[in-house]
């Protein structure tokens, strides 16, 4: 381990480097900086360590290098249970049932934790092998040598041509037990009468149990894999029927994307709803509502364009900036429409009113929209640890809000000048009285602020007292301890995760 940890020290933009040496293993991992290449960090890492190859103990095995990310986590992990023997489920999960997961669609890797495998074991006696006059190493070579399969050449014939192959296998413990190690004196010493040969288990060194784990491909969709995987389950499940094997989805990462994919269809709905409410109660028009709630999907979707372009996935940022931009798509439709409506109260037809309340409007329009643009824009093509987390939050908060510009000036004055009408709805009917109703609630809400305008107005220093107070005591509520801060907001993905750490000495039972 320290000789790892010396070569590897004088690699660049380490951030941090920890070593775990057990019996018979040692890991080292190496933390990187943000700014660090990771593959190229890789290459030489691996040079570094094959130049002290030869340092290393005889018998230690190849040292191998893994690079982790957060992609390289599993997107789906399940258990597996049968009514078999440890050993023989380990071997039908590892032969059979692992090989078939690995040919689904997008999957990368999948590994086996825990489970029993099934070992040979052949225990030598000291003194029989030495009264026999063999050597231990005698006896691994003629074992090896005796478990070889390979070919041997070919036979020709003038009308065909047959391959040849010396098939030496041991298939049974009985086949094993009756291998001849050596002949003395015209007699053969089998390796039953110097040994003792059982089908075992490999010790285990962790609680027994078998777990499933599925590693997508660095461009595979994780939602269209765990659905691959969950149909390939019902697949196996029928196909040992026989054995009982049983195959429960411990964990499906998938599950919180698709939760996250429909808070966004929801915030759409209730955004539309809150449009619509808008519309209706304020315009007192049921076109323009639904000229609104066109123009919301309109940006919307087309944002998936830009998304597509930039190689950008359903992730949790990109969704949590369409959540937070439905808001925003709202505005400019609704400032364009309501300034073209105005229009239209001023005697112009519907075409005149669209082109000219669009034209008016059109400055402010943009410059609201370009408020949102140059926060995020910044933010995007900057470098550090945040903007690499949060670059496709703000790219799709852009794109989304560019394109209800776009929409704004287009689709909703074109809808409008199509269908767009003044209506009058009558004080006696039914929606008429709710409305009539709630604009009554407005004018009082609006002359008691108007009010509270006038007094501030009148106590200048009084306004700026408050003010000063209450702008000192919002700052004063994080070191007080009345509100935290985070870093990144946490999420509630509805499970949690238990580690216990058990004395060195403590028995597997």
């Amino acid at each position: 381990s320290r000789k790892v940890e010396d070569v590897i020290s004088s690699l660049e933009n380490i951030k941090n480097i920890q070593t775990k040496s057990d019996e018979s293993l040692s890991v080292v991992i190496i933390e990187f900086t943000n700014e660090a290449d990771i593959d190229m960090a890789l290459n030489d890492a691996q040079r570094k360590i094959n130049a002290i190859r030869s340092d290393l103990p005889d018998d230690a095995e190849e040292p191998s290098l893994v690079k982790f990310s957060l992609s390289d986590m599993p997107v789906v992990t399940m258990g597996v249970t049968a009514s078999l023997t440890e050993a023989e489920l380990y071997d039908l999960v590892d032969q059979k049932i692992q090989p078939e997961f690995s040919r689904v669609p997008g999957v990368a890797q999948v590994n086996i934790i825990g489970g029993q495998e099934r070992e040979i074991r052949i225990s030598l006696d000291p003194n029989k092998v030495e009264a026999y006059g063999l050597s231990i190493p005698e006896v691994q070579q003629t074992i090896a040598m005796s478990n070889m399969d390979f070919p041997t050449g070919d036979l020709k014939t003038r009308t065909n041509k047959t391959l040849i192959r010396l098939s030496g296998n041991i298939k049974t413990v009985e086949q094993l037990r009756g291998l001849t190690i050596s002949s003395k004196d015209g007699r053969n010493v089998l390796l039953s009468e110097i040994a003792d040969v059982q089908d075992t288990q490999k010790d285990v060194d962790q609680k027994s149990t078998l777990l499933l784990q599925v590693l997508k491909q660095s461009d595979a969709n994780a939602v269209e894999v765990s659905s691959l995987i969950q149909s390939k389950i019902d697949e196996i499940q029928g196909q040992y029927k026989n054995e009982n094997v049983l195959v429960d989805l411990a964990d499906d990462t998938s599950i919180f994307t698709l939760e996250a994919a429909n808070a966004v269809i929801k915030d759409l709905f209730i955004a539309i709803g809150l449009v619509a409410f808008v519309m209706l109660f304020f315009l007192h028009s049921f076109r323009n509502a639904l000229i609104v709630m066109v123009a919301i999907p309109s940006s919307l979707i087309a944002t998936f364009i830009g998304m597509y372009v930039l190689g950008y996935t359903l992730n949790l940022m990109s969704l949590l900036a369409l959540s937070l931009v439905v808001g925003i798509l709202v505005d400019d439709a609704i400032v364009v429409i309501e300034n073209i409506h105005r229009h239209m109260e001023m005697g112009k037809n519907k075409v005149r009113a669209a082109y000219d309340g669009a034209a008016e409007i059109g400055f402010t329009v943009t410059a609201i929209t370009m408020v949102i643009v140059v926060v995020f824009l910044p933010i995007a093509m900057s470098s550090g640890l945040v903007t690499d987390i949060i670059r496709q939050f703000c790219v799709v908060v852009i794109i989304s809000t560019l394109l209800s510009l776009l929409v704004s000036f287009t689709v909703v004055p074109w809808l409008f000048s199509k269908y767009g009408k003044l209506e009058v709805i009558s004080s006696e009917s039914f929606f008429g009285k709710i409305i009539f109703g709630f604009e009554k609630m407005l004018d009082k809400f609006t002359n008691w602020i108007s009010g509270l305008l006038k007094w501030c107005l009148g106590h200048k220093l009084m306004t700026l007292i408050i003010a000063v107070v209450l702008f000192v005591t919002s700052i004063a509520l994080l070191p007080l301890g009345f509100i935290g801060s985070d870093f990144f907001p946490a999420s509630q993905r509805g499970k949690f995760l238990v580690q216990m750490e058990l004395p060195k000495d403590a028995s597997i039972e």
